[in-house]
């Protein structure tokens, strides 16, 4: 007789966890700042729809990699609780969800807000679904520093929110969030690469070991570095954002060099990566913090 599986009913915090909040706290305030930081106000109700989009459209692309990947979530520690390897959930359920999301989000930023920003947001779904979950992760340790880019275009949807446009500046934005996700994923995969490995996933440091993964952390942090603070000398930002852009990155950039330039023992406990780790989710929302505290000392 053979054992099958039974999948339990799912409720709303099933389907809230297939959002990934924790993910979509930080594409949400990356997006409601590159809308703070454009130089046209936008309505508070426009302003909210668009937020709420971004946030819709995050959400959607979470439930799609998750309904993709419930292989992979099965086989690690990390992510065996989520609901579709948990059995909380049938994996159709995800998908129609996801869906759903993706084409409201889409829909309504359009209908409400304005056209280049739905554009925009369908590409970032559509990026992070179709390139970095169906094409990139289980084929190359690239799979993250060119995957960034789907977690990169929040700014650009905020600001295209609010302006119909895209400039300089959102672009930097873009290319800092882009550029700092390397470093700071790579940062978690190496104290959880066991679990990647298991996966099968490629990640860097399973493909290519730790010291390999170290060097580049602190390669990919030093345009990191160079892309946040030249929003300053470009007069495209005032003093706070940039002494905030200098201290910060300054930081971040002793925290990835103290990962780079170490070895690990058996008995280490991965205390830097995970110093760094933690810090960069810190330094992305600071940064953008900033950013809109200079606009709007300067308004």
């Amino acid at each position: 007789m053979t054992a099958q599986t039974i999948t339990l009913p799912a409720d709303w915090r099933d389907f809230l966890a297939l959002t990934k909040p924790r993910v979509m706290t930080l594409v949400v305030f990356t997006g409601l700042c590159g809308m703070l930081a454009a130089p046209v106000p936008i309505h508070p109700v426009l302003g909210f729809t668009a937020v709420l989009c971004i946030a819709l459209g995050a959400g959607a692309a979470g439930a799609l990699n998750q309904w993709y990947e419930a292989d992979l979530d099965a086989k690690m520690k990390r992510t065996q609780g989520r609901p579709l390897p948990a059995g909380r959930m049938e994996r159709e359920s995800a998908l129609h969800f996801g869906v759903g999301l993706a084409i409201f989000s889409v829909v309504l930023m359009g209908l409400a807000v304005n056209v280049p920003a739905a554009i925009i947001l369908t590409v970032s779904i559509l990026f992070y679904v179709l390139v970095y979950t169906v094409w990139l992760k289980r084929r190359t340790p690239q799979n993250i520093v060119i995957g960034g880019a789907a977690g990169a275009f929040p700014p650009l949807i905020g600001w295209a929110a609010a302006t119909g446009d895209v400039a300089l500046l959102p672009f930097l934005l873009f290319s800092l969030v882009f550029l700092w996700t390397p470093p700071h994923f790579w940062a978690l995969a190496l104290f959880v690469k066991t679990d990647y490995a298991n996966a099968g996933v490629p990640m860097l440091p399973v493909v290519a070991g730790e010291r390999v993964t170290r060097t580049q952390i602190g390669l990919y942090t030093i345009p990191m570095a160079a892309v946040a603070v030249a929003p300053w000398p470009l007069g495209l930002t005032g003093p706070i954002y940039g002494i905030a852009a200098c201290l910060l990155t300054a930081t971040f950039g002793v925290l990835a060099v103290q990962v780079a330039t170490r070895r690990t023992g058996p008995e280490d406990k991965m205390k830097p990566e995970k110093r760094l780790f933690a810090f960069s989710i810190l330094y992305l929302f600071a940064m953008f913090g900033a950013l809109v505290a200079d606009r709007w000392v300067a308004a």
